[in-house]
């Protein structure tokens, strides 16, 4: 016969049994047009393109459309159908998934950059997840899909975690979230993440629906840093009970000894536990701050290693007498060299 007979297409459908297929152009040959009068079914989730020429023409949203020249205005000026057109026509049809991409991960593959007012430059690893749809088709295939069949998630994954760790460096510094605080701001490192990234993926056509932190890992020695710091104030903590409870069980021993004797004893053993805790309070201050300057007109007991007045003859945290061989332990009187007893109290020399 000298001709090619034509494969005219009654119905267009693409049913997707895929989870990550973001555009699909339905297959055409040569030979294959679309049938005056032919049905485009669209599912729920989809949208149709049709596309003349290289340039887009009609859109379709979820339905079926009976597709006839006279009512596709754009698809007739594209092909210059002055009176419109009744016979077959070629075109290309693109589906298009508008769904959300769901639980799609990103991670740093090397440490990324952080300034940290605490601890200076240091390098944080992270990991995530994200959702993504489609925003503006057209853009999409211009800018990304091109003429290629078929687009896929995986397609798109890689430049898409580039852009990920990209951003979260800007995140980062945008947010301006210290080291120490950085694994209670999850949430708000999610939102900077995502304000941060939005304006490249609507380069593309694409819309970031959610993106989540969900690990930012320190250096091994900033970690050990911010334990010591955590442990140091817990036991300050600590130490404030300790003392109010020595206190506290000290008066009610004075109270319950009716004969005052108790009450010395109360003390020595209040100002013990006060020595104790001072000590253990200073020992902690010592290693949180700066290192105590030295000052010459204290001495240290050394009894509860409190700091106390150099002239002093007792210690005013635990209350024992500071060794001298010139004192009486007993009143605390001077006493001339060779004395066997106090002159003021009596009290023997040992």
């Amino acid at each position: 016969m000298g001709f090619i007979r034509r494969q005219l297409l009654k119905v267009i459908e693409w049913k997707d049994n895929s989870n990550d297929t973001i555009v699909y152009r339905y297959p055409m040959t040569d030979r294959d047009e679309i049938m005056n009068g032919c049905q485009l079914v669209v599912n729920e989730g989809q949208m149709a393109i049709l596309s003349k020429e290289g340039q887009f023409a009609e859109t379709f949203g979820p339905g079926t459309h009976k597709l006839e020249t006279k009512n596709l205005p754009i698809l007739t000026a594209i092909a210059s159908w002055k009176y419109g057109f009744d016979s077959p026509f070629k075109a290309d049809v693109y589906y298009i998934n508008t769904k959300q991409f769901i639980n799609q991960t990103w991670g740093t593959s090397n440490p990324v950059m952080m300034r940290d007012n605490d601890f200076g430059m240091i390098r944080v690893r992270a990991f995530g997840k994200y959702t993504f749809q489609v925003n503006d088709a057209a853009t999409l295939i211009k800018a990304v899909v091109g003429t290629n069949g078929i687009y896929t998630v995986h397609d798109l994954k890689d430049h898409l975690k580039t852009m990920f760790v990209t951003s979260f460096s800007d995140a980062l510094a945008t947010s301006k979230i210290s080291a120490l605080d950085i694994a209670t701001k999850y949430e708000e490192l999610s939102d900077a993440l995502k304000e941060a990234l939005q304006p490249s993926f609507n380069e593309m056509g694409l819309l970031v629906v959610k993106a989540y932190v969900e690990n930012v890992s320190l250096p091994e020695e900033v970690e050990q840093a911010i334990d010591k710091r955590t442990s140091l104030g817990i036991l300050s903590d600590k130490m404030g009970t300790y003392v109010a409870m020595e206190t506290a069980q000290a008066m009610r021993d004075a109270a319950n000894n009716p004969s005052g004797s108790g009450l010395a004893g109360a003390g020595v053993g209040l100002g013990a536990g006060v020595g104790m805790a001072g000590m253990m309070m200073n020992n902690l201050q010592n290693v949180k701050d700066e290192p105590v300057q030295k000052n010459d007109d204290k001495i240290t007991c050394p009894f509860c290693q409190a700091q106390i007045d150099k002239d002093s003859k007792f210690c005013n945290v635990c209350g024992k007498q500071l060794p001298t061989d010139n004192f009486c332990s007993e009143c605390g009187s001077k006493i001339a060299a060779g004395s066997n007893f106090c002159s003021n109290c009596g009290k023997k020399v040992n």
